[in-house]
């Protein structure tokens, strides 16, 4: 026998046993054993078993691992390596019989015997060392005991009850020993939130606390927007539990009716059910996951503490599927449900990861990350005020490793509930990744963002035919499209940026280097833009957008084009831009006139602005603005419907504008599609001289033009509406005001101490203070103080 005839044999060999044992189908059941064959009429009782049998098999043929209806508490996190690897033509397979019916768990169940406390409050031994972070009765997560009350009907406001006293010092004089409790915090600009574990109370009664590293622009707690939970003497509302791990007893309120003594009781063990650990040498490849429920993955927020690129974000490196080191793993028709953290998490080095046709909701923190490594970056900065020596870094584009996700994809997915535990969280998330696609998903219900880009590096995503909708809904100054561009060549002084930027026009694109698309998508934010393209966002095609609510918004970027779009009740926001940024916004239906703000020169404005259809506003006739723009009627084709098509005939059809699909946004798969939301569509606001544009009340005072602001126009000064403001929009040359070194684009927000929030109460200070005043000062986003000698 030849040496090519006995290989033959041998493989033909090793397929005959592989058939006789079933390898290529595995069989998974509750009732099953592990020292069983796995085949269907001996099914195995694990998916740890099964890992085992498949990886016998894994790539010399198809292997199928079914997984039949039930509930499978994962002893520990399933860790699938680079042997359980299948091959493109043998790929291996771990798929529920029937989609929905079997639930990966990373919790326990436990059997109880509930007695009455008091106050309506039962009582019940649990094992001894047991942890409980998370506790579900009946499949439903249950709320810590928590002052505020949680109030269902308070959707957007800070944790849906708040409280400026949640721990105050005569709060928690009520308390006998508060250790373990949380304190939850909006940030004092509401860019997010802060978490502290309370470690006791010191001699005076004060409570003690550790934490806050949550948000990356550190900045202190908001003085109202607080709550506090796990803190026993606040269990007081139907609902709530609390854990006492020293005398291992857990208390509980039930809701009116419920049948308590036959009710399931869960608690929440893992943090990460599944993890696909490998390298990029040595990936985890061509495993698909399909059909699953995956519940009970511990919160993970006081983990949230890594620093993003010059985000405003931590994050915690995980989620209820963790990938890193990947090629090819499929994530299919998944339902997360109520995890504590992220549910998928993409980590430093994937390559075509898919996740599609999942539903994802009520998640503590993001839906779905992609975020690399800051080691990939060249000459990465971490805090929002950290700079960069632009003489001095690295030119070279791109990368400078491939250790970050790549050519991947987010498809057909309901994604909604986002954010229930932090507040700096997205539906979808990429920071650090390049080439993702984002396709086909309804958005929406999200404390922040529906769909966020952390950073320009390195571009190449494309986002389309997605439906994202009633986000913002407890944060401040962000968009349902969220991104930063602070890159390398961004400074929070932009003058420092620009003159370099002058010399060497390729700096902006040293990250960002290929085009992300934004397209054929509809947006609502109330609480924001609909789109934002925040701190030196760049390189950016949008087009083909229906815009419900908030605009389209420019700052500090370059080669960013818009056309195509219609933001309803809107404009175009352009907010502090570079000279000579090459954009270009053309042949858009807008319905307001542009809302600039700290748009200086004549060469900030782009390279094309104009072409544009201006419905109820006006064209803005200064620095070569809306050069064969027109005011007009679109004439839509049924706009009390959502459709905002136009007529034949409409205006807008001779600048170029094309008429694209209405019925195009979000979820496709019918299961999702049935269940998945719509946003609500507007009434349209036409008014004479303006949709919904108040006429800025302005002053001049020594030599300077100080004007009000209104809504969103904060967030180009870094500050919030809440704190309020006046705008410097002209100092007059060796006027009082510019010897004093106020500068145009300057924010007053208070004279000898006294709040100034707009030009009515700074008028009313100023006229009844004497001798120098000391003006409280926001320039460049940082508090300075201007004294004004009188």
């Amino acid at each position: 026998m030849t040496k090519q005839t006995l290989t033959l044999f041998f493989y033909a060999m090793s397929g005959l046993m592989l058939s006789a044992t079933h390898a290529a189908d595995i069989y998974v059941a509750p009732g099953g054993s592990d020292a069983s064959g796995g085949t269907s009429d001996q099914p195995l009782a694990s998916l740890a078993a099964a890992q085992k049998m498949a990886r016998k098999a894994a790539g010399a043929e198809a292997v199928t691992v079914h997984v039949a209806d039930g509930i499978y508490y994962l002893p520990e996190t399933l860790v699938f390596a680079p042997q359980d690897s299948g091959t493109e033509i043998n790929p291996v397979v771990y798929k529920a019989v029937n989609e929905g019916s079997a639930v990966l768990s990373g919790g326990s169940k436990l059997e109880l015997n509930w007695q009455p406390y008091e106050n309506g409050i039962f009582q019940a031994k649990t094992p001894a060392g047991l942890d409980v972070d998370q506790l579900f009765i009946n499949g439903k997560n249950q709320r810590m005991a928590r002052y505020p009350n949680f109030d269902a009907s308070k959707k957007t406001e800070a944790y849906q009850g708040f409280a400026a006293d949640a721990f105050s010092k005569e709060r928690a004089a009520n308390w006998a020993d508060p250790t373990g409790g949380y304190i939850h915090a909006m940030h004092s600009k509401r860019w997010g939130g802060y978490h502290y574990l309370i470690t006791g109370k010191d001699a005076k009664g004060e409570v003690t606390y550790e934490g806050g590293w949550q948000n990356n622009r550190q900045m202190g707690m908001h003085k109202d927007f607080r709550m506090v939970e796990n803190v026993f003497e606040e269990l007081d509302a139907p609902g709530e539990w609390f854990h006492n791990a020293k005398t291992s007893t857990l208390y509980y309120m039930p809701e009116s009716g419920a049948d308590l003594p036959n009710a399931a009781v869960e608690v929440v063990r893992l943090r990460h059910l599944i993890e696909f650990r490998g390298s990029e040498s040595k990936p985890v490849k061509h495993i698909t996951l399909q059909g699953f429920v995956v519940r009970h993955a511990a919160r993970t927020f006081m983990d949230t503490r890594e620093p993003m690129v010059r985000s405003d974000w931590a994050i915690y490196r995980g989620g209820a599927y963790f990938l890193t080191g990947t090629q090819h793993i499929q994530i299919l028709d998944t339902e997360f449900d109520q995890v504590g953290g992220n549910a998928v998490f993409v980590n430093h080095y994937n390559r075509h990861t898919l996740v599609k046709g999942c539903h994802i909701h009520d998640a503590g923190a993001s839906g779905v990350c992609f975020v690399g490594d800051p080691d990939a970056a060249r000459d990465p900065l971490f805090e929002y005020r950290e700079k960069n020596d632009l003489t001095k870094i690295d030119r070279t584009p791109g990368p400078k490793t491939d250790n970050y996700p790549s050519r991947s994809a987010v498809e057909d997915c309901l994604i909604h509930g986002i954010g229930r535990v932090e507040r700096q969280p997205a539906g979808v998330m990429m920071d650090m990744a390049s080439e993702i696609t984002v396709r086909d998903c309804s958005v929406y219900d999200c404390a922040r963002a529906g769909i966020n880009i952390g950073d320009g590096a390195w571009g190449g995503h494309l986002i389309e035919r997605c439906d994202v909708f009633d986000t913002v809904l407890e944060t401040h100054d962000h968009g349902s499209f969220n991104s930063w561009g602070r890159d390398r060549f961004w400074h929070s002084d932009r003058g420092i940026s620009q003159a370099e930027i002058d010399k060497d026009p390729k700096l902006p694109f040293l990250d960002a280097v290929k085009t992300t698309t934004i397209r054929d998508s509809r947006w609502r934010c109330d609480h924001g833009w609909d789109i934002d393209l925040d701190d030196g966002s760049s390189n950016y095609d949008i087009y083909n957008n229906l815009l419900l609510s908030g605009g389209l918004k420019f700052r500090e970027g370059f080669r960013r084009r818009a056309w195509n779009n219609i933001a309803v009740n809107n404009t175009f926001h352009p907010h502090v831009w570079y000279a000579n940024s090459n954009d270009e916004v053309y042949a858009n239906i807008f319905m307001d006139t542009y809302k600039g703000v700290r748009t200086p020169t004549k060469t900030a404005f782009g390279k094309r602005i104009g072409g544009n259809l201006i419905f109820g506003g006006n064209l803005t006739k200064t620095s070569g603005w809306d050069e064969g723009s027109i005011v007009a009627d679109p004439v839509f084709v049924g706009p009390a419907n959502g459709d905002f098509r136009v007529k034949e005939g409409s205006p807008a059809l001779k600048l170029g504008f094309k008429n694209f699909p209405m019925d195009q946004f979000g979820v496709k798969k019918p299961s999702l599609k049935a269940i998945a939301r719509t946003p609500v569509i507007p009434t349209l606001e036409v008014a004479s001289g303006g949709v919904g544009v108040a006429s800025a009340r302005t002053m001049t005072w020594l030599g300077a033009t100080l004007s009000d602001l209104s809504g969103e126009e904060f967030s180009a000064f870094g500050v919030s509406k809440d704190e309020g403001g006046v705008a410097v929009m002209k100092v007059m040359k060796r006027s009082e005001a510019a010897t004093a070194g106020l500068q145009k684009g300057d924010l007053i927000q208070g004279v000898n101490g006294h709040a100034t929030v707009d030009v009515k109460q700074f008028n009313r200070v100023v006229r009844r203070a004497d001798g120098t005043l000391k003006l409280k000062v926001v320039r460049n986003q940082q508090e300075i103080e201007v004294k004004v000698s009188r």
